[in-house]
Formats: C-alpha cells, structure tokens, sequence
C-alpha cells in the first residue's frame, strides 16, 4: 500500500501560482512513476502531468504545457506540481497517484494508488 496525501491548494487570481505538493508514504516510493489529475465540477477527471520513477522523464498535458512543471525528490517521497499564470479553467481538484507499471502514464485507470485530492480555485 502506498498512502498519498496532498497540500498547496487554495484560492489564486488569474496569472498567479501555485505549487501542489503529494507526500508518499508506505512502499518504495521510487519504485512508482507519478501523475497529477484534476477533476472539476460536472467533469471527467483528467490527467495533467506525470513523471517517471527517476524524475528523468515528464509528460504534460497540452493544456497546461509551458504553464505548470512536475518534479520529483524520491529523498522526501514528494512529488509536487508548480503551477504557474493560473486560468480560471484550471479549478479543479487536484488528485495525486501512483502507478507501479511506469507506463500509461497519462492513463488514471493505470495507477494503483490515489490521493484524497486539493481544491484549486482560480478566480477570474
């Protein structure tokens, strides 16, 4: 079992930052390529960004390409996700997940554990 537990969300103005962070805890946290997803009112849960077990690869979506950076310290077993020039379209919660397989990455029924997620509220 890996546990997740994400913190940084809040309430921004349009243009503005924000930086996500997921804590793991349980298994070998290297051991688990990571995801960002986002799931906003009467909307299907989409993926944002992921990035592989060694941190050598990132994977965005088009959407937020050039706006938010995902990284990783497998030292602290956190992933994080800066989010920069904020859209009101971005308000969503924000789920965190791990997927053992390090592949599909872009894929949420690939990944084997999930956050309780942090609501992100950009306002226009």
């Amino acid at each position: 079992q890996v546990q997740l537990v994400e913190s940084g969300g809040g309430l921004v103005q349009a243009g503005g930052s924000l930086r996500l962070s997921c804590g793991a805890s349980g298994r070998t946290f290297s051991n688990y390529a990571m995801g960002w997803f986002r799931q906003a009112p009467g909307k299907e849960r989409e993926f944002v960004a992921a990035i592989s077990r060694s941190g050598g690869s990132t994977y965005y979506a088009d959407s937020v390409k050039g706006r938010f950076t995902i990284s990783r310290d497998n030292a602290k077993n956190t992933v994080y996700l800066q989010m920069n020039s904020l859209k009101p379209e971005d308000t969503a919660v924000y789920y965190c997940a791990a997927n053992q397989d390090n592949s599909w990455l872009a894929y949420s029924f690939r990944y084997n554990y999930w956050g309780q997620g942090t609501q992100v509220t950009v306002s226009a």
